[in-house]
């Protein structure tokens, strides 16, 4: 087992788990039930990935299981295209966890009504993932509106609820100064008929809504009357117009819980207010089975990006970045994109633990499990980025010869791979300076390096054109150097890495930096006043041979630059790499520095 199972299979401690924990041995649930609700409204992010792991992760522990659910009760801004990019994140994240403890649907089953106690219920269960996985699909909130409805006439019929006709404005006004609606002693019957109408279509949109009645001097501000239904006339992503009154979220949420019986509801902090009107609908709905628990705790927040939907929206729609995938984006389709991978953000997200205290957490903690994970399985490989070719002028012309390099030197299992050699070679530019500063020990006029896993040669000459530009270094080799020859214990300070021109596969490099220049882009309202310009640059790289067979899969230290995956935008023998990350952290010498 890896390390980094190891560290997987152990699982962590926090306060939400000891409160599981003494359901569970107080005999409050037969079995623990959680669940990861997203509205798909955008593209799930490195926040929601921490959602996800303690939503799995207790279900996992505990021997139960966590729904997936679509909380789309706002169909103005949710669409298929999130629904569809949501799964295909949750996968991807789970993926080499083990059994995923994942809860899903019956394709096209919807809830079935049950009596427990006498009294007529609504339930939906659950069936694991594995158990026909094919047939099964994701809850949605609006799998329940017909069910949701019914309790909304539930409490109007026990006067807890009333339509309003005030306008949203007006209804803001009147819930903070803490006033009643002129609405709201209106009779039941009266009520009734009117949320029978406004579910027909006769009214307008935003003309009536339906308030829950409660205390509007309540120090809560979700306590005053708060809104539990708005007519919509807006076609839904996943019912089409079956509807055109929807849910508000704190209705529907509450009730989704239920019927799916989770027994815990976690939720970040911004929901801890909340929680007051979560637990009021329920109990104020008398409901025969036992109750879901809503707890909250810290959302993650990342110094150098931003984690708000809204905000990564912006970015897309004005091309500031290049889709939600892009992979300076924080969205776990960028970060996979960029090449991190699940269990590295897996590996992070237990690092940093559960807390009920909000604070800003180092992406620096993000690269670090990146770094750690890469530097034991990634593929040692060489690349040029910025090519200048190096001419070994006592080389004999023509031939080739195939020198051994190790694949990984933290996995010997990994093996080892031949590099071919030439006259004719790439070095980066950065390895030669023509007036070098003190302690430079690459190449240089009359100075010697050695290639890795091949000769120390000396640079004789260094040719200029006629802008006084260098384009080519003339060398000569130490051809007794190489490994197992008469001269290979000599030594040299400087060792460099090398492509042969020949042989070399031409590759597009984009090399992905921060998307922010400053820890806390949002401090002043303003982000993108701090986009960093120089957070991608492309260039056109000179790879080893190897590389023209890179697997998408496969990530690839290439030596003394950066840890690199293949993009999805490459095609057969024209590869693209994307940097994933850096050997070191090159921002933390800046913040000294600063």
């Amino acid at each position: 087992m890896t390390e980094a199972a190891e560290k997987e299979t152990a699982p962590p401690t926090d306060f939400i788990r000891e409160i599981v924990m003494q359901d569970v041995q107080a005999g409050k649930h037969g079995s623990v039930h959680t669940r990861f609700p997203p509205e798909p409204n955008g593209y799930l992010h490195i926040g929601h990935a921490k959602a996800i792991c303690l939503g799995v992760g207790l279900a996992r522990e505990f021997g139960g299981l966590c729904n997936v659910r679509m909380d789309d009760t706002n169909p103005a801004k949710e669409e298929s295209e999130y629904v569809d990019s949501i799964l295909a994140d949750v996968r991807w994240l789970l993926t080499g966890w083990g059994e995923p403890n994942i809860g899903l649907k019956p394709v096209g089953k919807t809830p079935e009504i049950v009596t427990v106690d006498g009294r007529r219920d609504f339930q939906l269960r659950p069936l694991p993932y594995g158990e026909d996985a094919a047939g099964l699909a994701p809850f949605y909130a609006s799998d329940y509106f017909e069910q949701i409805y019914v309790y909304a006439e539930q409490l109007v019929r026990a006067g807890k609820a009333y339509v309003c006709d005030m306008t949203a404005e007006e209804t803001d006004q009147y819930r903070r100064i803490g006033k009643e609606s002129p609405f709201r002693s209106r009779s039941t019957s009266e009520n009734e008929d009117l949320l029978t109408r406004m579910r027909a279509g006769e009214f307008p949109e935003g003309a009536r809504t339906l308030r829950a009645k409660i205390d509007m001097s309540s120090p809560n501000m979700w306590l005053r009357d708060p809104v539990l239904y708005r007519i919509r006339h807006v076609e839904h992503h996943h019912t089409g117009d079956a509807w055109c009154i929807y849910p508000m979220y704190d209705f529907a949420h509450c009730l989704s819980d239920y019927i799916e019986g989770i027994t815990h509801s976690l939720c970040t902090l911004e929901f801890e207010v909340h929680r007051p009107l979560y637990d009021w609908i329920l109990q104020s709905l008398e409901l025969p089975r036992s109750l879901p628990r809503q707890i909250e705790f810290a959302r993650l927040n990342i110094d150098y990006t931003v984690i708000s939907k809204r905000k990564l929206l912006q970015l897309v729609n004005d091309g500031s970045v290049q889709g939600w995938d892009d992979p300076r984006m924080p969205t776990l389709s960028g970060l996979r994109r960029r090449g991190i991978t699940a269990t590295a953000i897996r590996s992070f997200i237990t690092e940093i633990g559960v807390t009920k205290y909000p604070s800003l957490t180092e992406f620096a903690l993000l690269e670090h499990a990146v770094r750690q994970e890469f530097n034991r399985s990634a593929q040692r490989r060489f690349a040029v980025l910025r090519p200048i070719k190096v001419v070994v002028t006592n080389y004999p012309e023509g031939r080739v010869e195939e020198l051994s390099a190790i694949n990984n030197p933290e996995n010997p299992e990994a093996g080892t791979r031949q590099l071919p050699f030439s006259r004719e070679l790439f070095i980066e530019s950065a390895d030669f300076m023509e007036v070098p500063p003190p302690k430079y020990f690459r190449l240089k006029p009359g100075g010697e390096v050695r290639l890795k896993y091949a000769y120390i040669i000396k640079c004789d000459k260094a040719v200029k054109n006629e802008a006084g530009e260098i384009t080519e270094l003339r060398c000569t080799a130490d051809l007794d150097s190489k490994s197992g020859g008469p001269t290979s214990n000599r030594k040299v300070k400087g060792t460099i890495h090398w492509v042969s021109a020949a042989q070399a596969v031409g590759a597009e490099v984009r090399l992905y930096d921060r998307l922010f220049t400053v820890p806390e882009p949002d401090a002043d309202g303003d982000f993108k006043a701090h986009l960093n310009p120089a957070s991608l640059e492309i260039v056109k790289a000179k790879c080893e041979p190897s590389l023209a067979n890179a697997k998408a899969e496969e990530r690839y230290q290439f030596e003394r630059l950066a840890y690199f995956a293949l993009d999805p935008d490459s095609a057969p023998g024209k590869p693209v790499f994307n940097r994933t990350i850096t050997l070191k952290d090159t921002w933390a010498k800046e913040a000294k520095k600063s």
